[in-house]
């Protein structure tokens, strides 16, 4: 019997995430599997877009939280040097990874949003649409095109020189990777993702369950999150503050109050913006 089949050219770009995945297995990284309820944050952001007529994505909401949680302890974010020094940043730059379309065919491509710690919702936003329409133009897509044609151990000793330099790094990589697989699929779950960054979050599906609010049960919506960090740089204690950190503000009052003062710059006059 004849076995049939199809060959089909192997995309490019994954040379890239080969290369990742190599130098990722050297890390010796722990993972968290957590579960964040987003039903305040996401009723919030439904009351904005019928205020305002804008809708924010749920995406850049959650980066401004991620943002300011690194903020509070920035060495969750940091990186070690080949002189055995860590490298601390002001600025959370985050690395998010995002389906596009390239010549016809479905791809990840990443964007590299930065200092979202200093940045608004709208802000973020605004620039991860701006990506997502006009990506092929993005100096990472750029970037990536050229570099996946050069020969794998190019390749790879390129990024063995630039993972020893923090500055290059977080020019080339950010401080921190976020990748969406919720976005693919319905009902929880999660991600084990191998990771070149101090610091990931694969954000995993949403789904409705019980849950406990004011000793009332309910039904509420619940995200999926991987966090993942490198044990050479951040002890388990302090990564558990991190997470509790972001939970806080996801959950809490501090993230309706993020999502209400988008609404209220957004319906002020524009005299009353400028101060007059």
């Amino acid at each position: 019997m004849k076995t049939t089949y199809e060959v089909q050219p192997y995309p490019r770009t994954r040379l890239l995430m080969v290369d990742g995945g190599r130098l990722g297995r050297q890390k010796h990284l722990v993972h968290g599997l957590v579960e964040f309820d987003i039903t305040p944050a996401r009723a919030a952001l439904r009351q904005h877009k019928t205020q305002t007529g804008e809708a924010l994505s749920f995406s850049a909401f959650f980066l401004a939280c991620l943002g300011q949680a690194i903020d509070a302890d920035r060495q969750m974010h940091a990186y070690r040097d080949w002189r055995n020094r860590l490298i601390i940043f002001d600025d959370v730059d985050v690395n998010m990874l995002f389906e596009v379309e390239v010549d016809g065919q479905k791809t990840i491509r990443p964007h590299i949003l930065r200092g979202v710690n200093h940045r608004s919702i709208r802000e973020i936003h605004e620039e991860i649409r701006a990506f997502q329409k006009q990506h092929q133009n993005s100096q990472e897509s750029k970037f990536i095109d050229g570099f996946v044609r050069l020969p794998g151990f190019v390749r790879r000793l390129f990024l063995r020189s630039l993972f020893s330099n923090p500055q290059r790094l977080k020019e080339y990589y950010g401080t921190v990777l976020v990748t969406s697989l919720g976005m693919f699929g319905s009902g929880s779950g999660w991600g084990i993702p191998v990771s070149n960054h101090t610091l990931q979050l694969t954000l995993g599906g949403i789904c409705e369950k019980p849950g406990v609010v004011n000793h009332q049960v309910e039904v509420r919506q619940y995200m999926s999150v991987t966090i993942s960090f490198d044990h050479d740089i951040i002890d388990g204690a302090p990564a558990a503050r991190f997470i509790q950190r972001l939970k806080k503000l996801i959950e809490g009052a501090d993230s309706l109050n993020l999502i209400a003062k988008e609404t209220l710059e957004n319906c002020e006059p524009a005299g009353n913006k400028d101060g007059r």
